[in-house]
């Protein structure tokens, strides 16, 4: 049996982000958690412009190669972890798009979040990323990790470097995903 597919999306794009440090570090522990089949999604990278598909998404009938691109990325996977700052108590506005930008594919699917960001730790952008998330008919773990002042957990090359906490809450994250992805499978083989 082959092992579910998680994908680590970086949420931010601009330029200097500490985020992608934060989401390779996601990254490299998810494979050494060893429960998943893991997948780097970085946005910026993704390059989606503001939504632009004529239909609605739900019906996926997507006229745009980029759409039809981003579907397939989505539509490969099991379970997300998002990684994301916090912008003014939320979170960015390229998550937000990304998200819009389909429906179907992110239905019946777990999600776990890490924020991150200064004394805040990236809370309110997580607490705005949840419905969102529910009305998208993802399911969201209990467990999040949520890194307060990211920078002195970065090396002085770019590097992020978590302490044991971190780590810990991190793989209990990973874990409830494992479990709720385990729930949630068969609920997509039904559609």
């Amino acid at each position: 049996m082959s092992r579910p597919v998680l994908q680590v999306v970086a949420a931010s794009t601009r330029p200097g982000r500490k985020g992608i440090a934060v989401a390779r570090w996601v990254q490299r522990l998810a494979e050494e958690h060893g429960g998943f089949d893991v997948e780097l999604v970085d946005l910026a990278e993704v390059g989606l412009p503001l939504f632009d598909e004529p239909n609605h998404p739900r019906l996926q009938q997507y006229t745009h190669q980029h759409t039809k691109d981003w579907s397939a990325t989505v539509a490969r996977a099991d379970a997300f972890v998002f990684v994301t700052p916090e912008y003014n108590h939320s979170f960015p506005a390229a998550l937000k798009n990304a998200l819009d930008y389909l429906n179907a594919e992110w239905a019946d699917k777990a999600a776990a979040l890490v924020s991150y960001g200064g004394v805040s730790a990236g809370l309110r952008a997580a607490t705005a990323l949840k419905p969102v998330l529910n009305a998208l008919r993802m399911v969201p773990v209990v467990e999040a990790a949520t890194i307060p002042f990211v920078q002195q957990f970065l090396t002085d090359d770019g590097e992020f470097v978590g302490n044991a906490e971190l780590e810990g809450g991190a793989k209990a994250m990973l874990d409830a995903l494992l479990r709720l992805d385990s729930v949630l499978a068969p609920l997509r083989a039904a559609d």
